[in-house]
């Protein structure tokens, strides 16, 4: 079992998708080991990934300022 986002805006937007990592990684162009780890707040996001991440989930909103929507 895939373990679940820290964000739950992102846990949401992926439940609502139906999507998989796997599917995540496909369409951001990234593996999906690497698109686990981001989502889980394992590492950080680079600004372009966070990016292609909102835009693979039709993630509108803009992130909270907090520990867990930090980008590098």
């Amino acid at each position: 079992m895939a373990p679940n986002p820290q964000c739950a805006a992102l846990a949401a937007a992926k439940d609502k998708k139906g999507l998989s990592y796997a599917q995540i990684a496909e369409k951001i162009g990234q593996s999906e080991a690497h698109v686990v780890d981001v989502c889980t707040g394992k590492i950080q996001p680079t600004q372009d990934e966070f990016n292609a991440l909102a835009r693979a989930l039709d993630i509108t909103q803009s992130p909270p300022s907090d520990s867990a929507h930090k980008t590098k």
